[in-house]
């Protein structure tokens, strides 16, 4: 115990004068000698309690620090040894191998995920992926206020300004209580030269791969492909309906050098003729309408029946008694496109076939004047045959034509399955013209008598243009058309000659009462089925 106290022993005994030891008996030496000694033991408990106030408290955050150095020691470790395989995987391992390697290690982790994700990439190889478009129509009206960004966009040859995701950004849709995660991916890919291009100013060709990817919990995988795609896509068909321009399509002169999707150019149609318009009889326009409803119902018993889901009509009737505006308000009701196909452009039945194939469902397929033409294809038919063999090579004769049998096939053959919703209407000045097979039931199911004006397609006319429903001069008038054959066509432009309602009525009745040369009786306006 002396040797331990002796180092505040010394630090004692430093504090004392010689003297005092001299002073002191023998008895007080003792006793100072034990205060000593007890001072020093005291000294020495404080002295260790000084030592370990010193020493550090290795506590629950000092465990803390700890790991979390070790943590970051780690992934500091494991970040280095990565690159440093990369780094040799670039430069000795092949690609195709190291493509392999790391499809495998991503597999690997994604066999860990409870998450599916499935992809829905724009272009399905050279072909528009329809479920890619439905995508996108179903998600614009459920991109929520406070999305980041937002793309817009006015298509051509539309009214309507569009709305979609910017690329990674990310919606969730909730459908039958299962979360669906929606992100919208986006990669570029280097530019590429065209070639045969001008090597001063060479053309690039830039490349955008887009895609959707849908994520959601791998236990409801059933549910979103079964029950989920099918309702994106009656949803995407409903708003492709409310937002869709109705279109005329028309023949491109340079259709041959293109692909069969480009044999038809587009233009709006902004048609303003409605049912409610046309100068018709009431009853007709009810029965057509009430016809294009019942059609347009009928998908599941055109299946059962084995029959293409099609209708044709004939429009027959002098020129100027509304042919054209029938079928602008036909388009109009059922919200069709309209192609127009000039028979006498065709130069083969194998070209028939392709502008057939390239129409659209939901479209109104019009062949105007059928009977001439028929003939201008009989008239080609007849020229070549007179001709020296080879001298039609020479001239300006096609060498093909399309022939009543092809159009029969396009009317109701094979050929006519390749579409659904499909109206096909043909007009003409002279039913009396046409070949009887064409009129045959299932080629023409409705007849349509455009015939001249009637009192009832008067009131409409004055009503739309002139704004009037009662006037003592309106009597006369109808009483007049029920003697006079006047198309809608003559009405109308007298009843746009003045702004005077008095004025524009007097001249009718005036033109009404012109004598005119006796005809034939002509039939009246109806509509026949087969």
């Amino acid at each position: 115990m002396l040797a331990t106290t002796t180092p505040f022993l010394d630090r004692t005994l430093r504090h004392i004068k010689p003297q005092t030891f001299a002073s002191f008996s023998l008895s007080k030496s003792s006793k100072l000698l034990h205060h000593l000694l007890h001072s020093a033991t005291v000294g020495k408990k404080q002295q260790q309690q000084m030592d370990t106030a010193r020493k550090p408290t290795f506590n629950a955050n000092n465990n803390q620090c700890l790991s979390a150095k070790l943590i970051f020691s780690a992934a500091a470790s494991v970040a280095t040894t990565a690159m440093l395989i990369r780094s040799v995987a670039k430069d000795f391992v092949p690609l195709e191998l190291r493509d392999y390697i790391f499809f495998k290690i991503k597999n690997l982790i994604l066999s860990f995920r409870s998450e599916i994700t499935l992809v829905i990439e724009e272009f399905d190889g050279l072909n528009e992926n329809l479920l890619y478009k439905a995508a996108e129509l179903y998600l614009e009206p459920t991109i929520p206020p406070d999305t980041k960004r937002i793309k817009l966009a006015l298509p051509k040859r539309q009214g309507k300004i569009s709305f979609s995701l910017e690329s990674n950004e990310e919606i969730v849709d909730n459908f039958n209580g299962v979360q669906v995660k929606w992100r919208l991916v986006s990669k570029n890919f280097p530019p590429k030269n065209i070639p045969g291009s001008d090597p001063y100013n060479p053309l690039l060709l830039t490349t955008e791969a887009r895609f959707f990817e849908l994520s959601f919990h791998k236990k409801h995988k059933e549910t979103i492909l079964n029950n989920y795609m099918q309702h994106i896509l009656e949803i995407s068909k409903d708003l492709e309906e409310k937002k869709k321009t109705l279109k005329l399509f028309t023949l491109k002169p340079d259709r041959y050098s293109g692909r069969i999707g480009d044999m038809w150019q587009a233009l709006n149609l902004d048609h303003p003729a409605t049912f409610q318009t046309l100068a018709m009889d009431s009853d007709l326009k009810r029965k057509i309408m009430l016809d294009l409803d019942r059609f347009m119902k009928r998908k599941e018993y055109y299946k059962r029946v084995g029959k293409a889901w099609k209708r044709g009509y004939l429009l027959f009737g002098p020129p100027g008694t509304g042919k054209s505006s029938l079928i602008a308000a036909m388009a109009n009701y059922l919200n069709f496109d309209v192609y127009d196909l000039e028979l006498t452009e065709i130069k083969g039945d194998s070209e028939l076939r392709k502008l057939l194939i390239s129409t659209g469902n939901k479209s109104i397929i019009v062949v105007e004047d059928i009977d001439c033409s028929l003939e201008f294809q009989d008239r080609l038919a007849q020229t070549r045959a007179m001709m020296p063999q080879g001298l039609h090579r020479h001239m300006q004769v096609p060498q093909q034509q399309m022939t009543l049998s092809g159009l029969l096939n396009f009317i109701d053959g094979l050929w006519s399955s390749c579409g659904d919703e499909r109206i096909i209407v043909f007009t003409t000045n002279h039913k009396d013209r046409l070949d009887p097979a064409l009129l045959r039931p299932g080629r023409i199911d409705v007849k349509i008598h455009m015939s001249y004006i009637t009192p009832c397609g008067f009131k409409m006319l004055a009503s739309n243009y002139l704004g009037i429903t009662e006037h003592p001069q309106l009597l006369e008038i109808e009483e007049l058309l029920k003697t006079t054959k006047v198309t809608p066509a003559e009405v109308g432009e007298l009843l746009m000659k003045d702004e005077g309602t008095e004025k524009v009525l007097q001249g009718l009745i005036q033109f009404l009462q012109t004598p005119l040369s006796d005809a034939a009786a002509e039939p009246q306006p109806g509509m026949s089925q087969q």
